[in-house]
């Protein structure tokens, strides 16, 4: 019959456990052979050297500059009554002392090191300037933005707008799916482009061929003929809604983004797809192109942004910092940097690897667009038609202001969707969802002394370039 298994507690096994582990380890240690004394010794010696050798270098020679200038002062006012084997015994004793000094700090090295590390006396020669806290730079001055015109038009809210290069019209998209050409100078219309048959929301100038190009939420990307007002080539390929264009500045070749969350880059003459983007997880809503890598800068509603290879067609990096959908990218006209627009945040970037600069915080707004030109004046448009200017450099707010809603709109159509300056970047054009065009300047009249920057350096930034 077999015997009952006795059960025991789990305090009692651990207990069990432990004790076996520790009389296995005791066993073990004891065979150890003695801690030699003299090595330790030299162990914490050397340690102590290692670690603290160049403070105690320094303590010392200051310590035997003091006792060779205190024996100086001291000898004098006697030296001419000394003979000349009294002072070779006074050297000899100063020699003496100097050693026993540098004998004694030795010994220190092999004793634990238990106070605050000494701070390290400057060399020979060097003045000892007090190092300044880091401070925040003050921002550059602006002149204040204000409202110049006002042109009235399109009959649906206005989505886009691109200036053409030779800065005299600029040509604006609608949800009444027709593009207007205005003149930039008197603000009057000078053609409409229909075809499209839903609503425009990406347009282009070419700075290199009479075309313009758009895109809008029918799938379709169209290159218009402006000497006959025609399109001449449509780029097939898109699933779903395409929601931004932007022109390569050297290559002929034009991007375009959308709902399908792929950016396509398509040859300008041929038609051809080149490449196929793939990466992001939702809605491409921005993207940027420049001549330099990356070559293409993508914002989605996945909250990232993406920096594009254009040679290979893959993505170099990711951007993750933004908590929000990225539905603006601005790139800066003269400098290697960019800007990202997101409910949370307006970050700014450094090429080309993405490298963060600093946040603007403060529009908290959903910001559909930014516009940059090149004097750092930084421009957020806000989904609720607010908009604010920031001094580029610093992430400094130095305006803000609130669209008018036109007479017979109502208040909620104040909403700004797309924004840019124009060539020489002294002109503001924004259009908005009361189904206008503004057109904002600088205040002429305004100086330093009638409107001088409210700032004082409270918040430390981060600054990276």
């Amino acid at each position: 019959m077999s015997e009952d298994v006795i059960k025991h507690s789990v305090h009692t096994l651990v207990f069990r456990s432990l004790k076996r582990s520790h009389d296995m380890f005791l066993s073990n240690q004891g065979l150890l052979p003695p801690i030699d004394e003299k090595a330790e010794k030299i162990l914490k010696g050397v340690k102590a050297r290692d670690s603290y050798g160049q403070v105690m270098d320094t303590v010392q020679h200051a310590q035997a500059v003091k006792q060779h200038d205190a024996r100086t002062q001291m000898d004098i006012p006697n030296d001419n009554g000394l003979t000349s084997e009294e002072k070779e015994g006074s050297t000899d004793t100063l020699h003496g002392e100097l050693a026993e000094s540098a004998a004694l700090g030795s010994e220190s090295a092999l004793m634990p090191f238990t106070g605050p590390a000494p701070t390290p006396a400057p060399p020979a020669g060097a003045l000892a300037v007090p190092r300044k806290p880091p401070a925040m730079p003050k921002p550059k001055w602006h002149a204040p933005w204000k409202l110049f015109r006002v042109i009235s038009g399109h009959l649906g809210w206005v989505r886009c707008v691109a200036v053409e290069p030779g800065n005299e019209w600029f040509a604006t998209g609608a949800a009444d799916r027709v593009i207007k050409i205005w003149d930039l100078a008197s603000g009057k219309l000078k053609v409409s482009l229909t075809g499209h048959v839903s609503t425009v929301r990406g347009l282009e100038v070419s700075s290199r061929h009479p075309y313009l190009f758009s895109c809008g939420e029918d799938r379709q990307v169209k290159c218009w003929d402006l000497e006959y007002n025609k399109v001449i080539r449509h780029y097939h390929g898109h699933l779903s809604a395409v929601y931004t264009i932007s022109l390569h500045p050297t290559i002929d070749v034009l991007v375009t983004a959308g709902r399908d969350a792929t950016a396509r880059v398509w040859d300008m003459r041929t038609k051809a797809n080149v490449h196929t983007l793939t990466g992001h997880t939702d809605t491409i809503a921005s993207l940027a192109c420049q001549a330099a890598e990356p070559q293409i800068i993508t914002g989605s509603h996945d909250s990232t942004i993406r920096l594009w290879d254009l040679a290979a067609g893959k993505s170099m990096c990711t951007l993750t910092n933004h908590k929000k959908s990225v539905r603006s990218i601005v790139v800066h006209p003269t400098l290697y940097t960019f800007a990202s627009a997101s409910p949370d945040n307006i970050k700014q970037w450094k090429c080309p690897e993405g490298k963060f600069i600093q946040n603007l915080s403060g529009h908290n707004a959903i910001v559909n667009c930014m516009a940059v030109n090149p004097e750092g004046v930084l421009v957020s448009g806000g989904d609720n038609g607010t908009m604010y200017l920031w001094d580029w450099r610093t992430g400094y707010n130095f305006q803000r202001l609130q669209a008018a809603v036109q007479p017979g709109s109502m208040d909620s159509e104040a909403g700004i969707f797309a924004m840019t300056f124009d060539q020489s970047g002294s002109r503001l054009i924004t259009t908005e969802a009361d189904k206008t065009i503004k057109i904002y300047r600088e205040d002429d009249t305004a100086s330093e002394e009638t409107h001088p920057i409210n700032w004082r350096p409270e918040i430390l930034k981060r600054r990276k370039f």
